[in-house]
């Protein structure tokens, strides 16, 4: 068994199969608001540049540069922008339908639920560092069916700081009345999840599905939620 008592996960591409419901999500959306006459494209083309403008925003919003409330309906914005149209309504309605539709899809990632399972047999205390929004997250954890796993919900809105910086992760720490030799951090993003863990003492477990090269030195990488149990039960 691993010397660890408190395991503390990501929520979005470790638990909750982020880019699956966000997919399922905007096709709807897509769908409803006829966007494949309206900008003449078709919606892998439209998902497509969805992805990368998302990413940008999320990155402007990690770093304190772009509000909550901006990041909404901006990153609809700059993807409508790019197949010729500056509609701010329309921006605005498809961020308040996505955040309305995104969270009431139930796909996890694979081994989520068998996992949660033999670690709450085995006794360990487990919680959530996210830097989704606070309503939004509690939301896919209920709908999903993985909230009863889970004593601490912490969200970066919650914690007043995103991942990476080390006070979210000691708030995180304090709040579970755990320290960070007996805790694990597990997580999808290496410099998010896994280096800010890393820095307030945290053990670290990173979930690296495709293999993504690195050059840091952490305490396990896993390519599968399953990996995870049998390295826990060589400890």
């Amino acid at each position: 068994m691993l010397d660890s008592s408190h395991l503390f996960f990501d929520l979005d591409r470790t638990l909750w199969d982020f880019d699956t419901n966000s997919q399922l999500a905007l096709q709807e959306i897509f769908q409803s608001e006829e966007l494949e006459a309206r900008l003449n494209t078709k919606f892998n083309k439209f998902y497509s540049q969805y992805v990368k403008e998302n990413e940008l925003c999320w990155d402007d919003y990690r770093l304190g540069v772009m509000s909550k409330e901006d990041l909404r309906f901006e990153r609809f914005l700059r993807t409508l922008k790019q197949f010729n149209s500056s509609d701010k309504d329309l921006a605005i309605k498809m961020g308040d339908l996505y955040v309305a539709k995104s969270p009431m899809k139930t796909a996890l990632i694979d081994g989520t639920k068998e996992v949660l399972d033999v670690l709450s047999q085995q006794g360990y205390r487990m919680h959530i560092i996210t830097n989704g929004f606070e309503e939004i997250q509690h939301i896919k954890l209920s709908n999903s069916g993985i909230d009863k796993y889970f004593e601490e919900i912490i969200t970066s809105e919650r914690a007043g700081v995103k991942k990476p910086h080390e006070q979210i992760f000691l708030y995180s720490l304090k709040l579970a009345n755990a320290h960070p030799h007996d805790s694990v951090m597990i997580g999808d993003d290496l410099p998010v999840d896994i280096l800010g863990a890393k820095s307030v003492g945290m053990k670290q477990v990173y979930f690296n599905p495709e293999g993504i090269p690195h050059q840091e030195e952490i305490t396990k990488e896993i390519k599968s939620l399953k990996e995870m149990l049998a390295w826990i039960e060589g400890h």
